[in-house]
C-alpha cells in the first residue's frame, strides 16, 4: 500500500487491468510475390505490470499500434497473395506469439491478434477475376471434353456390342444352314440309296418272276417276244424325238449279244424259242433301219 503526501506526491498515471482493443488502421504490405495489399488488424490486450506500462514505454498505444503494422508487415511479406488468403489462421498465431515477446517488457499481454481485412488493389480484384473467369471455363471445357470423350466411348463400344452381336447372329444362322443343308443332303442321298435299292429289288424279282413264267410257258415266251419288240420300238421312238440327234441305227451284233444274255436268264432247255425270237427280231431291226 503507498500513501500520498499532499502537495507533495500525486498520481502521474492511471490505467486499468481489464482487456482492451487497439483497433489497428490499414495498412499497405507487399507480398513475396510483389503484389500490393491493404490489411488491417484488431489487437485484444491488457495490462499487466501498470510500473512498465509507464516507465518502461512513452506513449503505450501508439507503441503497441506501430509495432503491430511492423509485424504484420513482415509476416505478410513472407507469403504469396494466395496464401494471404488461406493462412489467415496461422498468421494470427504468428503474430500473437510476435507482439506478446516484444510487449512483455511493457507490462502487457497481448491476448488475441485477428487479422480482420485483406484488401489488394483494384487492378489485383481485376487480374483475380479474370483468373477466376479463365479457370472456371477451362473446367467447363474439361468437363465438356470429358463429357465427350465419355460419350464417345459408349457410342464405340455400343457400337461394338451390336456388330459383335450381329455377327453372332449371322454365325449361328450360317452354322443353321450348314446344318439344314448337310440334313438336306444326307437325306437326299438316303432316299437315292433307297430308291436304288428297292428298284434294284424290283428288277429282281422282276426277273425271277419272269424266268418263272418262262419255264415251260410257251405262251409267257411268246409275250416277252412282244414286249422286247415294243421295247426296241420304245427307243427308238424316244431317240428320235429328242432334240440332240435324229437318225438311229441298230447294230445286229447287240441284238445277238441281247438274246446271248436273255438265253443265260431263260435257260438252255428253250433254244428253239431263242432261235426263232433271234429271227423275228432281226427282222425287226432291217425294218427299223430301213
Amino acid at each position: 500500500m503507498n500513501f500520498v503526501t499532499p502537495f507533495i506526491d500525486k498520481v502521474v498515471f492511471r490505467g486499468t487491468t481489464r482487456e482492451r482493443v487497439l483497433d489497428v488502421p490499414p495498412q499497405s504490405c507487399i507480398t513475396r510475390d510483389n503484389v500490393s495489399i491493404t490489411a488491417d488488424a484488431v489487437v485484444y490486450w491488457r495490462i499487466v505490470d501498470m510500473y512498465k506500462a509507464y516507465y518502461k514505454v512513452e506513449n503505450l498505444q501508439m507503441a503497441m499500434v506501430n509495432l503491430v503494422l511492423t509485424q504484420i508487415r513482415s509476416e505478410v511479406g513472407k507469403l504469396e497473395l494466395d496464401e494471404t488468403f488461406t493462412a489467415r489462421t496461422e498468421m494470427n498465431e504468428l503474430l500473437l506469439r510476435e507482439l506478446d515477446v516484444s510487449t512483455d517488457p511493457w507490462g502487457v499481454k497481448v491476448t488475441r491478434v485477428e487479422l480482420r481485412d485483406i484488401m489488394p488493389s483494384k487492378a489485383v480484384l481485376d487480374s483475380m477475376e479474370l483468373q477466376m473467369t479463365a479457370e472456371r471455363q477451362k473446367r467447363a471445357s474439361i468437363l465438356t471434353s470429358e463429357g465427350e470423350r465419355q460419350s464417345a466411348i459408349n457410342s464405340a463400344q455400343g457400337r461394338a456390342e451390336s456388330n459383335l452381336l450381329e455377327a453372332e447372329a449371322e454365325k449361328k444362322a450360317a452354322i443353321l444352314a450348314a446344318e439344314a443343308e448337310k440334313a438336306s443332303i444326307v437325306l437326299k442321298a438316303e432316299a437315292e440309296r433307297q430308291e436304288s435299292v428297292l428298284r434294284a429289288q424290283a428288277t429282281a424279282q422282276a426277273t425271277q418272276i419272269v424266268s418263272q413264267q418262262l419255264q415251260g410257258n410257251p405262251d409267257a415266251q411268246e409275250a416277252l417276244q412282244f414286249i422286247l419288240a415294243q421295247e426296241y420300238l420304245q427307243m427308238g421312238r424316244a431317240i428320235g424325238n429328242s432334240e440332240s440327234s435324229k437318225v438311229m441305227f441298230l447294230d445286229p451284233n447287240s441284238i445277238v449279244s441281247t438274246l446271248e444274255g436273255m438265253k443265260s436268264v431263260i435257260g438252255q432247255g428253250n433254244s428253239g424259242e431263242l432261235a426263232a425270237l433271234e429271227t423275228k427280231l432281226h427282222k425287226l431291226d432291217r425294218h427299223s433301219a430301213g
